[in-house]
This record gives structure tokens, C-alpha cells and sequence, in this order.
């Protein structure tokens, strides 16, 4: 409307234009995509509150220590000297961090290369990362974040190290993106000072960090990581430590109705298209063929192994295991969920072959799911997740779900968030949706009480 409108300035009469300006505004003030984006600028400043806390000041934070110099590292550490802080950058072995280093240039040369930063700028912020091999070294900085592997042995370890080379009263952080952070803190004299920072991939351009608190975390901790994260320039999130935290929590349950549909009849173009049209920027396979299909197949095999997983249920989905079986592991293989030619991804009849074979061992008759039903299932899953975090307090609002979304996981900032969405369509559609697809699948389907009373209620989200 606002080309239009500078259109309209080269071609209309003064009074005419202003007419022309009136409507145009009219439109965009009846647009769905205005009352979204307003909830959006109010909900992204309400996350950043911590129930409970009034009259707590932050630390102090000026250095930092981040653990592991790979590419989640490096990204970490970008962020934190783009604000003026300093850091100290840990590895094993030199070599590590030197290609951690090599990284972590090369960005910045994309940066300058493209106008986004300057020279002078890049230089500063690397003068302010010092590289180092020894635990000793952080001795004296305020917060250390690491970003090893995802074991909680290793974890332990890493934090025993810790316990003993840093200050009284420095910040503790993993970045962990599944582990339970009151187990981490176990391996430290102090848990009070240990939270999660999860910071999403790649860290120097996601907005979104969860800050996972455990049970032993202080409130101090709580409000110096939530206002770390803001004084770095992102937009941080209060999650309970709960599997999956908040994102991935829901990430897992939708992506888990996606692949129920495609027994019942859908294919994963058909899914990610139908939500690349509702303003996804990419739908749920693709994004698993680019992280790799390998990955997650890992994961089910340990869960098969010890009974968390049923291959033979009614409603899993073997698809991507027997796609592994085949080495397509997705993009970095050339074939997954999609076959790729370099970096463009293309239907594969093999997949759809391969889903039809699964559905008929399953004794399922495939029918023709729409894309509003796609859509629906997909949205209604997230909601449902999303007020049962809600009412178990691993979130503190349902508004708080709606940022996650939006500034992490690529939901559409028009559309306001999953739980704002569902207000839009009335909180009472979207529960009776739910209770329909109770029927066929009761265990899956169980709608959140919260969800229940407010529908009943008549009411949105809000107190």
C-alpha cells in the first residue's frame, strides 16, 4: 500500500491522493496482519519479564568464556562481541581453534562484503576474542557458555571443570538444546548459578535465546541471563526445563502429525507446500533433509533399543528410517525425504512409493488430504502443545509460545504466533477441532485443559 500510495503521489491531485492515502490505510488497518503484529511487539517485551523477580538487579556481564569453537560456538561468540563484550574462546587443540577462528572471519567477510558491517567493525570485534587451551583461563570472566556435545556425561565433566577455575558468582551456561538443566547442575558446588542458554543455529543471526531454568536456579541467575541475552541483541524466552523446553517440545509433536499424514495419504511436498503458503518460510521436510535425516535416525535407534519407541504402532512412521537404510540422509547426501540437484530440492516418486507400500503394511487406505486439513492438524497440534506448557508452567503466558515461534522457528510475524492464531480463529473452533481428531486418535488428541476451560469459558489466552 505504501508503493501504491507513492504512486499515486506522481499521478493524482493533491485532495484526490489524500482519498486514495485514506483507503490505503483503511486497508491495512483492517488487515488481519495489523492486530498480529502489534500482539507480537507487546508479547516480544512481556518475554522478557520474569514473573516474580521485582526489585532483582542483574550481574554485571562483560567477558565471557564459551567452550567448543565450532560452528554454534563461533556464533555465540559473534554475538557477543558484536555488542562490545569481550570473550575467551576455548578447544581442545589449537588446530580446533584455529578453523573455529577461520570460521568465524569468513562470516564477517560475508558481512562486510555484502554492506552489512564494516571493516573497522569486523576488526574490533575480533580484537575482542582471544582464543585459549586451558580451563585456568577463565578465572576471572562473568558467565561461561559451553557448546560441546550433547551428552550429560561430557557435560559433567566440563562443569566439574568449571566449578573449580571460576569466580564466586559467575554465571554458569549450557547451551544445551534438550538436556535437564537441574541434572546438569549437579556436577557443580553451586546450581544456583547454572541455566540454560539455548541459542539457535546459526547463533549470529537468530533472534531467539530460551533460557532454560532448572529448580536450583536463583532468581539472580534467572534475571542476569534474561538480561544478557537482550544487551547481546536477542530476544530471550523463560523455559521450563522440560524435555524439548518450549520449541522443541512443539516441534516434535507437530512434526510427528506431519508424519502421520503421510500415512494416512499426504506426501512431504504436499505438507511443506501447504505450509509454505500459510507463510512458513520452509515446511517440515526440507528443514529435516538440510539439519539430515541421519541425526534423528540416530536418536530412534537408542529409543527403539530401550523400549521408548514402538516401530510396530498404528501410527509411526518408518519412512525416514528405511530412507537412512538407503544412505539418503537428505541434502548432504544428494537424496532424502526430497532428491536434490546441488541445493534445489524436487518431489521423488521413489518417496511416495515407498509411503504407499508403508500405509498398505499398516493396512491403511490412503485418501486425499487437503491443505486446509494439512494446515489445521498441523497449527491445532502446536496450540494444543503449546497450552499444555502453558498450564505445567513451563512457560509463563501463552504469548511467551507466540515469540518462541515467530523469532525461532520461522512462523509468520503477520499471522502473530500459533497461540495467537488460535484466538483469531476462536478459541472454541480450534478445541472442537481437536475434539474431531480425539476420536480417531485419543492418545495423540488429548486436548490441554487449559485449552478446554478457556474454550468453554469463552475467553482467549490473557489472565
Amino acid at each position: 500500500q505504501i508503493v501504491n500510495c507513492v504512486e499515486a503521489a506522481t499521478k493524482l491531485a493533491p485532495r484526490e491522493g489524500l482519498a486514495f492515502e485514506r483507503e490505503a490505510f483503511k486497508i491495512c488497518n483492517d488487515a488481519p496482519s495489523r492486530p498480529a503484529q502489534i500482539h507480537l511487539f507487546f508479547a516480544e517485551r512481556q518475554a522478557a519479564k520474569v514473573d516474580g523477580t521485582e526489585g532483582i538487579k542483574p550481574k554485571a556481564i562483560r567477558s565471557v568464556g564459551i567452550i567448543g569453537a565450532g560452528t554454534m560456538g563461533g556464533g555465540i561468540a559473534m554475538s557477543i562481541v558484536n555488542a562490545g563484550l569481550s570473550v575467551k574462546l576455548l578447544d581442545t587443540t589449537q588446530e580446533a581453534l584455529d578453523a573455529g577462528m577461520a570460521r568465524v572471519t569468513k562470516n564477517y567477510q560475508t558481512s562486510v562484503s555484502r554492506g552489512s558491517t564494516t571493516q573497522e567493525k569486523v576488526d574490533a570485534a575480533l580484537a575482542r576474542i582471544e582464543t585459549v587451551l586451558d580451563y585456568s583461563a577463565f578465572s576471572d570472566v562473568d558467565m561461561v557458555i559451553e557448546a560441546v556435545f550433547e551428552n550429560l556425561e561430557v557435560k559433567h565433566q566440563v562443569f566439574r571443570k568449571l566449578d573449580k577455575v571460576c569466580k564466586p558468582g559467575a554465571i554458569l551456561a549450557s547451551n544445551t538444546s534438550a538436556l535437564n538443566i537441574d541434572r546438569i547442575a549437579e556436577a557443580v558446588s553451586r546450581p544456583g548459578d547454572v541455566i540454560g542458554l539455548h541459542f539457535f543455529s546459526p547463533a549470529n543471526v537468530m533472534k531467539l535465546i530460551e533460557v532454560v531454568r532448572g529448580d536450583l536456579a536463583s532468581k539472580e541467575t534467572i534475571v542476569t541471563a534474561m538480561n544478557f541475552a537482550k544487551t547481546i541483541g536477542k530476544v530471550p524466552v523463560l523455559a521450563g526445563s522440560c524435555v524439548g523446553f518450549i520449541g522443541n517440545r512443539i516441534l516434535h509433536r507437530y512434526g510427528a502429525e506431519g508424519d502421520l499424514m503421510q500415512l494416512e495419504g499426504a506426501t512431504p511436498w504436499q505438507i511443506d507446500n501447504a505450509l509454505k503458503d500459510f507463510g512458513f518460510p520452509m515446511g517440515i521436510y526440507l528443514m529435516r533433509d538440510m539439519a539430515g535425516l541421519d541425526v534423528g535416525w540416530l536418536v530412534r535407534k537408542n529409543r527403539m533399543k530401550d523400549g521408548t519407541i514402538d516401530p510396530n504402532a498404528a501410527d509411526y512412521n518408518p519412512l525416514m528410517d528405511r530412507l537412512c537404510e538407503k544412505g539418503r540422509y537428505g541434502q548432504k547426501t544428494g537424496a532424502g525425504l526430497y532428491k536434490y540437484d546441488g541445493r534445489n530440492a524436487a518431489p521423488d516418486a521413489e518417496v511416495e512409493a515407498m509411503l504407499i507400500q508403508i500405509s498398505a503394511e499398516k493396512g491403511i487406505t490412503r485418501r486425499a488430504i487437503s491443505d486446509e486439513e494439512i494446515v489445521w492438524r498441523v497449527l491445532a497440534a502446536m496450540v494444543n502443545e503449546g497450552a499444555k506448557i502453558v498450564e505445567e508452567g513451563y512457560a509463563q503466558r501463552a504469548s511467551d509460545i507466540d515469540v518462541t515461534y515467530a523469532f525461532g522457528y520461522g512462523f509468520p510475524k503477520y499471522r502473530g504466533g500459533p497461540m495467537f492464531w488460535a484466538e483469531q480463529q476462536g478459541l472454541d473452533k480450534v478445541y472442537a477441532k481437536i475434539k474431531e481428531y480425539e476420536v480417531q486418535y485419543p492418545q495423540r488428541w488429548k486436548p490441554a485443559n487449559l485449552l478446554k476451560d478457556r474454550a468453554e469459558a469463552g475467553k482467549g489466552w490473557k489472565d
